[in-house]
């Protein structure tokens, strides 16, 4: 149940709380993403003490490997990498659009290719549904047909007319026990498309909204008007979630929009290459430039890797490829995402969130290209 606490006077920010079976989630919220069953680098006590209220897992990844008969024989996702707290798991819908050159869409989901051993594979609403329901998650996604940012009108209207269909289908599925259903828009960067799609998936009643086809290729601008086409149509009393976004300013700019709920690989996977964020902008640790820069990855931050060690320690466990350097850099760009949120949340339930997101527009200059694109090993 999602339940509407405030909206923003200059914007169309919302304040909100989405209870699980598991545990309320205050929104709008960054949801750190364990494409495997765990979120790169980072443990469950971590996560907990950095403020994560939920994480994701991928149907299609943990369906290959454990596979169901373990985690059905774990007593569930959650038990099987203990963590006690609210989990999404995406459907199949990215790897449609990602393993294209190995797939063949059918009437009711598509045959495809293992990207680990070559073998036979088929999914579709009623399997990705199945999969979800023995993982266990609080929140599952419906099965969903996702278009490259080059497809024709054509190619978008047929599968923005499959995810419908798919997505009625799910709806019928079986569910676990309080296992919550969310709808996922698509329709590219057309506006009428957006909207039909938006239109049949609300009135299937679905518990929230997501919208998909976003960071698949597109340039900012195109990402976010595909956002704008979608939100006007989605209903107030539901949740909205934008699928694999974004960097610290866009976060702030979809949360304008009227988002409730992200996720992005970024914070890891950047970590991974030495690359930090801060409130300022992304810059590199393994630089020659902070050899001798015994101040904090960010000053003023709280994190554990902040607070007890210097960017030239962090730099020499990097350079000598030490795990602990990515395992910090990691932690702090975890937390700074998370961070972001609960200060948005803070400004607006103090009715101040449009100079909070000035002040983050004229901070916020990316001093390094960070890849926003998704991969098939980390998804969404």
């Amino acid at each position: 149940m999602f339940e509407l606490l405030k909206t923003d006077a200059s914007s169309k920010a919302r304040l909100g709380r989405l209870t699980t079976t598991r545990g309320v989630i205050d929104t709008p919220v960054f949801m750190p993403v364990g494409t495997q069953g765990s979120v790169k680098a980072l443990d469950p006590r971590e996560l907990i003490e950095m403020g994560t209220q939920i994480i994701l897992g991928n149907t299609y990844h943990l369906n290959i490997r454990p596979g169901l008969d373990i985690i059905r024989a774990a007593g569930g996702l959650h038990k099987f990498i203990n963590w006690p707290h609210p989990m999404l798991t995406d459907s199949v819908g990215f790897q449609v659009f990602s393993l294209a050159k190995i797939r063949k869409i059918k009437a009711h989901g598509v045959e495809f290719r293992s990207h680990l051993d070559g073998s036979l594979l088929f999914l579709g609403p009623k399997e990705a549904m199945e999969i979800q329901r023995v993982l266990g998650s609080d929140i599952a996604m419906v099965f969903d047909d996702c278009p490259p940012h080059t497809a024709t009108p054509r190619e978008v209207k047929s599968a923005v007319e499959r995810t419908i269909r798919w997505a009625r289908e799910c709806r019928e599925q079986p569910r676990a026990e309080g296992q919550m259903v969310f709808g996922i828009v698509q329709g590219g960067s057309h506006a009428e498309m957006r909207e039909h799609c938006a239109k049949e998936l609300v009135a299937m009643d679905f518990d929230g909204y997501a919208i998909g086809g976003v960071s698949v290729g597109e340039p900012e601008p195109e990402m976010m008007r595909a956002i704008e086409f979608t939100e006007p149509h989605l209903p107030a009393h539901k949740a909205r979630y934008a699928m694999g976004l974004g960097t610290p300013a866009q976060l702030v700019e979809l949360v304008a929009r009227g988002v409730d709920m992200f996720d992005c690989v970024l914070p890891t996977r950047v970590a991974r290459n030495g690359t930090a964020f801060t409130s300022k902008g992304t810059y590199s640790i393994k630089g020659g430039a902070v050899k001798a820069d015994f101040r904090p990855i960010e000053e003023g931050c709280e994190c554990f890797a902040c607070t007890k060690f210097s960017r030239a320690y962090v730099r020499h466990l990097l350079n000598v490829n030490e795990i602990l350097g990515l395992r910090l850099v990691s932690i702090h760009n975890s937390h700074m995402f998370l961070k972001v949120m609960a200060d948005i949340r803070a400004h607006l339930a103090a009715g101040t969130f449009g100079e909070f997101r000035r002040e983050f527009a004229a901070n916020y200059v990316p001093t390094e290209k960070v890849r926003l694109q998704r991969s098939q090993a980390e998804t969404r």
